[in-house]
């Protein structure tokens, strides 16, 4: 079964991520302009960490995005910075769902969680696009390109974020972070190459300057909404690992495509590009240089190895929550199945930066 299948559309709510309806209805009538029920609640099939809901009314559709219950990892799930940060973006006329309203009262469903408007679009899961016309695709990827490039040139300051994150050491922060997740969740297990990342990346951060700007954390195509029949990107979805960062660390993390082959997250690794009409490595990176004026990308197998560290660790904690009962996509277990063949590839890409 493809990933668009088994991602796509909504379901019934799943048994551990059940709320009352009514109470929420309650809320909404007093916190979201315009509301109006009845409410029906559906839960979106993707996702692995904030479970997602589809809210319906005879009149409005609404999407709600809410902290997981159960026992969580500190830090992790922060409904309360996605809903900040597509607020402030929003103002700027970057493409997001438009928020509506976020509250920190668990005693409504259960948990933290924010409301905003539903977008209507297309979603690709398969980095290769193969649901559009051949000679479209630079198109879309152009599209992918130009709205990173545009949320990396933004001023954080000058929207209202300049305390997002702490600015400096990013590399250091980020891989000190996901080290100390990896090694403290225990019941998730240990796998080899992660270990040997944990002690390489912190010794082979590469010199130079830091930058700091909003960094979006999880930029592909999957969490990415497009006009329903034009190339063009209406909302970038999913902040909840959206901070103040290096620039290029994100824009690496969305370049891994080209290097993961299908089997992991629908990559590109092996694939003719050339006859798929894809833009090549080269050419991507050239486009997102020049939209943000750089002369080039120095260290760039460091970053994506980063990264590569970063995704395992991420279904590293992924598998941790599925093994207590709390992961909040049907599908978890297939996307854990990718940790250690993912882990191999990081350390391969480490071996290819030393």
């Amino acid at each position: 079964m493809s990933r668009s299948v088994e991602n796509s559309g909504t379901a019934e709510v799943r048994n551990a991520h059940r709320f009352d309806p009514l109470r929420l209805e309650k809320w909404m009538k007093g916190k979201v302009a315009g509301f109006s029920g009845p409410l029906t609640v559906l839960q979106f099939k993707g996702g692995q960490s904030n479970p997602t809901y589809r809210l319906d009314t005879p009149g409005c559709s609404y999407v709600l995005r809410r902290k997981p219950p159960g026992t969580l990892l500190p830090g992790a799930h922060a409904v309360d910075r996605e809903y900040r940060v597509i607020s402030a973006l929003a103002g700027e006329g970057f493409p997001v769902a438009e928020p509506l309203g976020f509250c920190a009262d668990p005693d409504v469903i259960g948990t933290e969680f924010y409301v905003m408007a539903l977008v209507e679009g297309r979603i690709f899961w398969d980095s290769a696009f193969p649901d559009v016309a051949h000679d479209e695709r630079p198109l879309y990827f152009d599209a992918m390109n130009e709205t990173i490039a545009r949320l990396h040139s933004l001023d954080p300051e000058a929207i209202g974020l300049g305390d997002f994150g702490k600015p400096g050491n990013y590399f250091e922060r980020q891989i000190g972070r996901w080290a100390k997740q990896y090694i403290g969740d225990a019941e998730a297990g240990r796998v080899a190459s992660m270990d040997r990342l944990v002690e390489w990346l912190p010794a082979n951060i590469p010199p130079g300057e830091d930058e700091a700007r909003i960094v979006h954390g999880d930029f592909r195509c999957d969490n990415m909404i497009f006009h329903p029949g034009e190339p063009r990107v209406l909302a970038v979805l999913d902040w909840e690992l959206s901070t103040l960062g290096h620039p290029l660390a994100d824009f690496a993390y969305h370049l891994m495509m080209y290097r993961m082959p299908a089997g992991i997250t629908a990559g590109l690794a092996g694939l003719d590009l050339a006859a798929l009409n894809i833009p090549s490595e080269a050419d991507y990176v050239a486009a997102y240089c020049r939209r943000t004026g750089r002369a080039g990308i120095p260290h760039l197998d460091f970053y994506i190895a980063f990264n590569m560290f970063r995704l395992a660790a991420i279904i590293h904690g992924i598998k941790g929550r599925m093994v207590r009962g709390t992961a909040s996509s049907a599908h978890a277990a297939k996307a854990v199945e990718g940790l250690e063949p993912l882990a191999d590839l990081a350390w391969a890409q480490a071996m290819r930066a030393a």
